[in-house]
């Protein structure tokens, strides 16, 4: 799916027009990239968490070339998704 496909989905759901739905999608992840930005996590219960992980600086490969290269450190965002989430997906 994608961002104009849920502002679809959302305006239709909730009886607004699709300017009004963006706004509210843009708003949320507006809202939700600054906190991740200030090392915050977003936690939506019932869907899942997204938070911030520093990874530290690791030896890696070209997998063009090859040759041994060095991946800096750096700040990546990881989600895990709630339990409601993975029993929809993944049915016992």
């Amino acid at each position: 799916m994608h961002k104009t496909e849920l502002v679809a989905v959302v305006a239709e759901y909730l009886g607004i027009s699709h300017r009004e739905s963006d706004n509210i999608i843009a708003s949320t992840l507006e809202h939700m990239t600054d906190a991740l930005a200030r090392g915050e996590s977003v936690n939506l219960i019932g869907f899942g968490a997204f938070s911030v992980k520093s990874r530290a600086e690791r030896k890696g490969r070209n997998p063009k070339t090859g040759e041994d290269i060095t991946i800096a450190a750096h700040n990546q965002v990881v989600f895990k998704p709630g339990k409601a989430l993975k029993e929809i997906v993944q049915p016992a």
